[in-house]
């Protein structure tokens, strides 16, 4: 068994066995929504910082790098775009609309994506999930949170609000929350300046990852609701069509055409295909939208994605 096939493992030990612990830890009331929270922010802050400095350390630096920005942008928006066009706007109720434009934006790419690009090309295939999805975050505050707010106020029938845009945009950024960019950035300096990592740090990074991995999948187990689900199954299946098919086409068309590294390409397919991420469901409770619809969406996706998508994946680009 090769090492890639070895690292399989790890959809069932670090994605599937941590989503069971956190539902199951929340059925028997073994930990509450407090503390679910502090190990969210605990993975956010902490794991997923030193985890992207470690990565980009050792990152190859070439010109395929400038087009990461671009996919970046177009693996939130292109979705986004054609979720709104084709489903969404036919949808009456604006907390529905917005909650679906969420989910179609916004995809598991930098904890999901980046098991998946580690199992198959190690460091570096999770230097790239962490690169482009750091893209994914900015929209996150530009685009995806005004058009949440925008939906919330419709429907509630209020006028634009007049603020403070300055201020928005600090509160928005300057948060611990984006200290992962700071990991990023401190990581491509040491490796432009050609400070080499030491040896000791592989095995923290591998390490790392594990425990990355559990730090995030257990609180979105401890969010999961089957009873939601069930009632909005129908309602998400163009969001599936969506995800598993349309999205995967155009990128390996356009990946295919503009990335010449392999790694580089077959991870932006990967990424193509991740399901609805968990900042879909905290951004419509945030903004009190459809949090049902949301949900949903992130608990069938997700799991076609780990026991059919990713594997059909792996065994095509290993």
């Amino acid at each position: 068994m090769d090492a890639a096939t070895l690292r399989l493992l790890f959809v069932v030990t670090d994605l599937i066995a941590p989503l069971v612990a956190g539902y199951v830890l929340k059925q028997r009331h073994l930990i509450t929504q407090r503390t679910n929270d502090r190990l969210i922010k605990c993975n956010i802050i902490i794991v997923n910082t030193i985890l992207a400095l470690l990565s980009f350390w050792v990152l190859p630096l070439t010109w395929s790098l400038l087009l990461l920005p671009l996919f970046g942008f177009y693996l939130v928006l292109f979705p986004g775009f054609v979720g709104y066009l084709l489903f969404a706007r036919r949808l009456t109720d604006d907390l529905d609309r917005g909650a679906y434009v969420a989910s179609a934006m916004l995809a598991n790419l930098g904890t999901l994506g980046g098991v998946c690009a580690f199992i198959l090309y190690n460091e570096e295939g999770f230097a790239y999930t962490q690169l482009i999805g750091a893209f994914q975050n900015v929209l996150l505050c530009l685009v995806v949170f005004p058009y949440a707010r925008f939906c919330q106020r419709k429907a509630a029938g209020l006028a634009a609000e007049h603020r403070n845009r300055l201020r928005d945009l600090r509160d928005m950024f300057l948060t611990p929350n984006q200290m992962c960019l700071v990991g990023m950035i401190l990581g491509l300096v040491l490796n432009a300046c050609g400070v080499a990592r030491p040896a000791v740090l592989g095995p923290v990074f591998q390490s790392l990852v594990h425990i990355g991995a559990w730090s995030a999948m257990l609180p979105v187990g401890f969010l999961l609701s089957f009873g939601a689900a069930r009632r909005n199954l129908g309602r998400i299946r163009s969001l599936t069509f969506l995800r598993f098919v349309l999205m995967p086409v155009v990128t390996y068309l356009i990946a295919r055409a503009l990335v010449a590294d392999p790694v580089l390409r077959h991870t932006i397919i990967i990424l193509s295909c991740c399901p609805t991420a968990i900042n879909a469901v905290l951004s419509t409770r945030l903004y009190k939208l459809n949090v049902d619809l949301a949900a949903t969406s992130f608990l069938v996706t997700t799991a076609a994605y780990l026991v059919v998508i990713f594997p059909v994946l792996f065994f095509l680009m290993k």
